[in-house]
């Protein structure tokens, strides 16, 4: 994964051109005037919610927001790799020019991912696309332009989608923390009109996430499995489609003690104690466990003889396995049926969302890997 040969850059140049207005030289007023003061982060925890009422301004409200689009935009950029303080807030970004076979996006909502984190930080440095980076893969919003080539959406059409079709590989430049983000209409699918703008940013790498890599391991009806993780972005919706989508006959899933009965109400028959239990020690062993968290070491002594270990993050042991994630539009479309009847359902992380103004916050949140579902950013100006 990590040895794949770069592109050469000249394929982003359109945004390479108007980004020297924001890259690396950021007059000094402007740096006192847009950093994010992180010193008065609150990181303390509000009680649990799976967000079933609507949080976003209704949909007609958002779509007459939607006027002529301007030439520039608020966005946060990253000019180099690092921790946190290399964000920036700029409010000067040219708006991405849209291709044949693109939509532009009025972003409403987006969603953080831990790969965004480690993208900022260069870990993916061999693959990604030239800096500066406006970060952001999962989004959410309105159609407010379409290229020539576009037969799905029109003009109004409210969507939601993973922007990048490879996760590490030539990943968008313009990312989904703007105003605007131009995206193929085969990435992305029709919001579901049950769900919200901040439900919907917060599923599309998460749930596609999860679907493929239960399709992977070859997961069918009356199949068991284990999550590990199961309160995570990821982990709680595998347990759900696991046992709406795909049938499973047996769900278990691991957490902290805080999330138990969160994951006993997302479909888990066993909700683990991660600080209590060793899952080592269960009686039974499971068809397939999927390791969201980077124990994959442990995940492969509870699995099956011919069984199945999806590896995350952390080091994979075998017989487990790594998969980098493809979005797809057909995934979301498939899956919107069960998100429309309320059999799969987002989970947001209670400190959400993050206003555009917190989303150095929202990177250092998530980068101490104790959030509960999706962190999102809302509203998006």
């Amino acid at each position: 994964m990590e040895t794949i040969l770069a592109s050469a850059p000249s394929k982003f140049t359109s945004f390479h051109s108007v980004s020297q207005r924001f890259s690396l030289a950021f007059p000094e007023n402007r740096r006192r005037k847009n950093l994010v003061n992180l010193k008065g982060a609150s990181l303390s925890y509000l009680p649990l919610r799976v967000k079933a009422n609507s949080q976003a301004a209704p949909a007609s409200t958002e779509a007459t927001k939607v006027g002529s689009v301007p030439s520039e935009m608020k966005a946060w950029v990253y000019g180099e790799y690092g921790g946190v303080d290399v964000l920036k807030f700029d409010e000067k970004v040219s708006v991405p020019q849209v291709k044949e076979d693109q939509v532009l996006i009025k972003v409403v909502a987006a969603a953080l991912n831990p790969v965004d984190a480690k993208r900022r930080q260069g870990k993916f440095k061999a693959t990604d696309s030239p800096l500066p980076t406006v970060p952001g893969y999962d989004v959410a919003g309105v159609v407010v332009k379409v290229g020539s080539q576009v037969k799905e959406f029109k003009v109004g059409d409210e969507v939601y989608g993973d922007i990048n079709e490879k996760a590490l590989e030539e990943p968008k430049q313009f990312g989904s923390f703007a105003e605007y983000t131009a995206v193929e209409e085969n990435l992305l699918a029709l919001k579901p009109k049950k769900l919200d703008f901040v439900q919907a940013a917060g599923l599309p790498l998460a749930i596609e996430t999860a679907y493929e890599g239960l399709e992977r391991t070859g997961f069918s009806a009356g199949k068991s499995i284990l999550v590990l993780n199961g309160s995570g972005g990821v982990g709680s919706l595998v347990i759900q489609l696991a046992k709406q989508v795909f049938g499973a006959s047996i769900v278990a899933a691991t957490s902290g003690t805080r999330n138990l009965e969160l994951l006993k109400s997302l479909g888990a028959d066993l909700a683990i104690d991660y600080t209590k239990e060793n899952i080592e020690d269960l009686p039974e062993k499971f068809d397939v466990v999927y390791d969201a968290i980077g124990q994959c070491d442990r995940a492969v002594k509870v699995v099956k003889e011919g069984g199945a270990v999806v590896a995350l993050t952390g080091a994979v042991t075998p017989p487990g396995f790594r998969f980098v994630v493809t979005s797809n539009g057909a995934v979301l479309k498939k899956l919107n049926p069960y998100l429309e009847s309320g059999k799969v359902k987002p989970v947001v992380d209670p400190k959400g969302p993050f206003p555009f103004s917190q989303v150095v916050e929202a990177f250092s949140y998530i980068e101490t890997n104790r959030a509960t579902g999706k962190v999102v950013i809302y509203p998006i100006p």
